[in-house]
């Protein structure tokens, strides 16, 4: 009997990143992994022997379990089994509920966030720049995602009635549960170490929370991350409550961890964020400027008296001693002495008494005098009316705009709701994070096209800030926001809106927030205008069961399995499962052409090349290596003969040598 011809097919499930975990273990110490027949499959798998790597670890005899500085909870191994299990799931197109499909670099993902992550491990590995999240603060009255795993806890849970028959993914974790903040710890660890595995080298993620479970955010990131990519606890004060007996708790963290400090330092990366109330600064300038023309001494005496005005809050009055107006713009008179004393001392001539100045101190701040007659002539020394006071070095707010972020702020919680109740037209989010707060996040360590992931997206804080923050400085940062496809309690303000779901109401808060800093006409000439998002919703796989257990196919079943994917399935969806499979970006430009009377998909015209269509010929195929494509996938029963499909890799040899030919 003659042997069926095959193409190498792609895997269509996530990476086993145990297995790759193993695998670079064996790197480094190839004595410590050996082979183990899996319990559940039967196949042999990697497998590490941790007494061989316990010893290679040590530098004495190791006899047995030691007590070490460590975080652990009832749940721990369950959650790092969780990250590292692979999943058979997919990612479906849904261009109808989509903004700007076809055209746009940003992402919405619907979902749960722990199938969300480890289906763009490929994609995004090490790619993303900067992570922000707003998990559940674990208050006693949140909802905190289950996942599902086998374990004896879930017929506990049963039992309490703590989860439904159906396994709900929400569930409550009321104060009272033994299981309080193991609960939390085992939802957020795998979701962690996947995080973490996206991050670029000069990336970092930020996490909100409050001081409930703070002290085990810190402890569970030292171990993750490593506490020495540790770089701060910025502190929110988001105004005074007056709900507590005891303190007034006004604060929240965010709590920040670089994915590799040493590499930021050793590069001199540094984070700036631009200062407050500079641009009512500039725009009262501009308003004297208007009015009194080049009279630099009234323009001075006006900005002076304008800071007087000014409520102590105003942001802009931190920067009053900037109030001096020359042909350049606004200044300061800075000291221009020597630091610490013992500088030089000459003669400096006033510019309009011709008498020596004063001399500072400390002595002049530059040890050349023919420079300081430069800075002079150049009208960069402010002078005081005669030669008795010392002159000044003058400090431009313009070069001054930037500064290193302190690691507390203010900023009143309310303001970002009445923001989104006006935009939204109603109370549809409880304590929604404020975008300003997060745009000063995403200005201070991202640029041009970095990519932003926020996978407890919410109300899609974060989207909005990336894209106020393009419409300010012409960048082209994309987003990926990733929501659970949790529905709209049915006596929320949201439901009444006519929102069925969260994703929903978070897709439209973007709708409109893009459309809103569009309009207001104030967005940077170099930014592309990109306020859409694809959406892509968390499916089971496309492909039926025989596609990942051949073995256990039943004779019964042969002629239903003659095609392996499922019947509800279009060729969009195969088409990103393969992209997914592939590693591939998922926000490419898909083009569907007709060719041979076949459908066949361009992703980014040859990135990749798809075809689905039963039928294809010979002919079809070498049409198709006449693209060049880098890679290229046919159905694996696509194929109108087993000829066809025996050449199809012979082909693609002779026409393009690069392109990687697989099947589904």
């Amino acid at each position: 009997m003659a042997e069926e011809p095959t193409l190498d097919k792609l895997k269509m499930h996530s990476p086993d990143l145990s297995q790759d975990n193993i695998a670079k273990i064996r790197e480094l110490f190839p004595g410590c992994v050996t082979e183990a027949r899996d319990e559940v499959t039967g196949k042999l798998r990697l497998a590490v022997d941790f007494d061989h790597l316990r010893q290679e670890l040590s530098d004495h005899i190791v006899e047995g379990g030691q007590e070490r500085y460590r975080l652990d909870w009832p749940g721990k191994r369950e959650a790092l089994a969780l990250a590292n299990a692979p999943i058979d799931q997919a990612l479906r197109p849904a261009p109808e509920e989509s903004l700007q499909f076809e055209a746009t670099k940003n992402l919405f993902v619907e979902g749960d966030n722990l199938t969300a992550l480890k289906l763009i491990q490929d994609t995004y590995l090490g790619q993303i720049k900067l992570i922000y999240i707003d998990p559940p603060y674990n208050t006693g009255k949140d909802f905190l995602y289950r996942d599902s795993f086998a374990s004896d806890q879930v017929t506990q849970e049963l039992a309490a009635g703590e989860r439904s028959e159906e396994g709900a993914r929400l569930v409550a974790n009321p104060e009272g549960n033994g299981r309080f903040h193991s609960s939390w710890l085992t939802m957020m660890a795998p979701r962690l170490r996947l995080a973490r595995n996206l991050l670029k080298r000069d990336g970092a993620i930020f996490v909100s929370c409050d001081e409930g479970e703070q002290p085990r955010l810190r402890l569970i990131m030292d171990e993750i991350f490593g506490q020495a990519n540790f770089v701060a606890d910025m502190v929110w004060a988001a105004g005074r409550k007056n709900d507590s007996r005891l303190v007034s708790v006004s604060h929240e963290y965010i709590v920040c961890y670089a994915r590799d400090a040493e590499y930021l330092r050793e590069n001199k990366v540094v984070w700036r964020q631009r200062k407050k109330g500079l641009d009512e600064i500039y725009a009262q300038y501009e308003r004297l400027k208007r009015r009194h023309g080049n009279d630099y001494q009234a323009m001075t005496e006006g900005l002076k008296e304008w800071y007087r005005q000014l409520a102590d809050g105003h942001p802009a009055k931190a920067h009053k001693h900037y109030s001096n107006i020359d042909n350049r713009g606004i200044y300061f008179a800075a000291d221009i002495s020597w630091p610490g004393g013992g500088g030089p001392k000459y003669e400096v001539m006033h510019p309009v008494t011709k008498r020596p100045v004063k001399v500072p101190a400390r002595g002049w701040m530059t040890p050349d005098s023919n420079k300081m007659e430069e800075w002079i002539r150049d009208n960069r020394v402010h002078f005081g009316e005669t030669e008795e006071s010392v002159p000044c070095i003058k400090k431009y707010l313009k070069d001054s705009e930037y500064q290193t972020p302190y690691s507390v702020f203010y900023q009143d919680g309310r303001a970002a709701s009445k923001r989104l109740r006006a935009l939204m037209g109603g109370d549809l989010f409880n304590f929604p994070k404020d975008e300003l707060v997060l745009q000063e996040v995403i200005e201070m360590m991202t640029e041009g096209d970095d990519i932003i992931l926020d996978f407890f997206a919410g109300s899609s804080t974060t989207a909005h800030s990336v894209m106020l923050q393009n419409a300010a400085d012409g960048g082209n940062r994309r987003f990926i926001m990733v929501q659970l496809d949790e529905t709209a309690d049915d006596k929320s303000e949201a439901y009444k809106a006519g929102f069925k779901t969260i994703p929903e109401v978070s897709r439209e808060r973007i709708r409109r927030a893009g459309k809103r800093i569009i309009e207001g006409g104030d967005c940077h000439a170099d930014w592309n205008r990109d306020v859409g998002f694809r959406v892509l919703k968390i499916d089971t796989s496309n492909m039926k069961d025989v596609y990942y257990r051949p073995d256990e196919l039943k004779q019964s079943d042969l002629l239903d399995m003659v095609d392996n994917v499922k019947e509800d399935r279009t060729a969009e969806d195969l088409l990103f499962q393969v992209l997914v499979d592939w590693g591939v970006d998922l926000t490419l430009p898909v083009r569907r052409e007709t060719v041979q009377g076949k459908t066949v998909f361009f992703v980014d015209d040859n990135a990749l090349v798809a075809c689905f269509d039963q039928g294809v010929t010979e002919e079809l195929v070498k049409e198709l290596a006449g693209h060049e494509p880098l890679r290229v996938v046919f159905r694996d029963n696509g194929f109108v003969s087993d000829a066809v499909k025996i050449n199809v890799e012979q082909v693609f040899r002779q026409l393009s040598p690069t392109t990687e030919v697989k099947s589904i």
